[in-house]
């Protein structure tokens, strides 16, 4: 007869659930109750009957996925479901994002969502939640992946626009549309005063976190740009999705760069026919999750998305009793 599985939070095919208490961390099928680490989308999906989330996060969820019922709750508040308590603390991937603590009979799990160590003036930093078993990400979990000084990183990107701008071309950037964007145009703010241009899909999450109060650099939307306009030494956002489409064509000369943890490898920005690549993440690199793990204290630690094996190899060789969740999670682009 198998052995019950007694774990706090066990990996089902609607995602991470907590049998004691009934939900389900960041599910990707409709389930009755969801507990919600951030806004990207695979991580926040319509469907479910309710939704616990961060005061952060909240208008983020509303803007995403429409009117359902929320429950926001304060960074490291308790809460209860059935047997667990229940607390979400900052984890500095995006506005509102958070790790999820479980506690059951003294016994505690954290489930750190995405997160990253690096400073982000658009988000509250990393916590460190001490617990018995900790679920980490490893988007980047090669050891490889080592991010720069993300000050630096925008300072180049402004030194690119400028570039651009002698050579009489736009300067068009491809980031992710919800919390990459925000934090390249805080960032940009130290180096610059002109305002960037931006495409929709990203204007409406800029718009977001500006009624969050983050300051960011001045923007305007490409859209009300004069017709014929000439965006020569233009600073440009725009999601990866339209790099190639229709709507690049009102650029008649332009460079394009990617902001993103992969341009940490230089064939990515080759295959994906960038001129520029430009290396920000909103995860942690590979010493930040090593370094995480151990701060944490657990003596159970469960990778999960990303390249789990790597991580689940070098906790086992430091004596940590380590595995891997196989979940449906995305990533970054």
């Amino acid at each position: 007869m198998p052995t019950p599985n007694r774990d706090l939070i066990q990996l089902r095919p609607e995602g991470l659930y907590c049998p004691r208490g009934d939900f389900h961390i960041d599910p990707w099928r409709p389930v009755p109750r969801a507990v919600i680490t951030h806004g990207h989308g695979d991580h926040a999906r319509t469907g479910m009957a309710e939704y616990h989330c961060t005061h952060g996060s909240l208008p983020i969820l509303q803007w995403r996925l429409g009117r359902q019922q929320y429950h926001a709750h304060a960074h490291g508040e308790s809460f209860t479901l059935g047997d667990a308590k229940v607390s979400l603390h900052p984890a500095g991937h995006v506005l509102g994002s958070a790790q999820v603590r479980v506690e059951v009979a003294g016994e505690v799990w954290v489930a750190s969502g995405d997160y990253k160590r690096q400073p982000d003036p658009t988000c509250a930093p990393f916590e460190v939640v001490p617990c018995d078993t900790f679920i980490t990400e490893a988007t980047f979990g090669l050891p490889v992946y080592r991010w720069p000084d993300t000050r630096e990183v925008a300072r180049e990107i402004v030194e690119w626009r400028d570039a651009c701008a002698a050579e009489g071309v736009a300067a068009v950037l491809f980031c992710y549309a919800l919390g990459k964007a925000q934090r390249v145009l805080a960032e940009l703010a130290a180096h610059t005063d002109a305002p960037a241009l931006l495409h929709g899909a990203i204007a409406a999450g800029v718009d977001v976190y500006r009624q969050a109060g983050i300051p960011m650099l001045a923007t305007e939307p490409v859209s009300e740009q004069a017709k014929g306009a000439d965006f020569a030494g233009k600073l440009v956002l725009a999601p990866p999705s339209a790099a190639g489409s229709a709507w690049m064509r009102r650029f008649r000369r332009a460079q394009t760069g990617f902001a993103s943890g992969w341009m940490r490898i230089r064939g990515n920005r080759r295959r994906r026919n960038y001129d520029r690549g430009f290396v920000v993440s909103d995860h942690a690199d590979w010493p930040d999750l090593m370094r995480t793990v151990r701060e944490t204290g657990a003596s159970r630690v469960i990778a999960t998305h990303g390249n789990t094996d790597a991580i689940v190899r070098a906790l086992r060789e430091d004596g940590i009793d380590a595995g891997a969740f196989r979940t449906d999670f995305g990533g970054e682009d």
